[in-house]
């Protein structure tokens, strides 16, 4: 994907994004292909590709760094659990960017967009039940 040139509008509007990705993964722990992917395509035009492999960069030095570190300090990390997933999160992101790569975007983008309505309408039926059960 080669860079498009950079005016003051899209600036903010990455900035934006990412302020907003940032504050929902904090807060409940989603941002990067909830939020992110969606917006780079719709607010910037990217492709379903490029939006994904800009999301998976952005996130290494964040993730990797302040907001771990405070679940650490509240005691709310399991650095074991973690470290026996990275190691599988890393061949599958491997794996799962290689055979992202060889469909049909479009297969991609519907692909993500089931998931994402599948995602949230368990969440919203979950909620929603806990919420009105006495």
């Amino acid at each position: 994907m080669k860079p498009k040139p950079m005016d003051a509008q899209t600036i903010v509007t990455l900035l934006l994004i990412g302020m907003c990705a940032g504050c929902l993964s904090g807060f409940i722990g989603i941002g990067g292909g909830l939020l992110i992917v969606p917006a780079l395509m719709y607010f910037l035009g990217m492709s379903q590709m490029g939006a994904q492999g800009t999301s998976l960069a952005l996130m290494l030095p964040p993730i990797g760094a302040l907001a771990v570190m405070n679940y650490w300090k509240a005691g709310e990390l399991d650095i074991r659990a973690a470290g026996i997933m990275v190691i599988a999160f890393v061949l599958g992101g491997w794996l799962g960017s290689r055979f992202a790569l060889s469909l049909n975007p479009m297969k991609v983008r519907l692909a993500f967009g089931v998931l994402m309505l599948y995602a949230a309408v368990r969440m919203i039926i979950s909620a929603g039940r806990a919420l009105w059960t006495p």
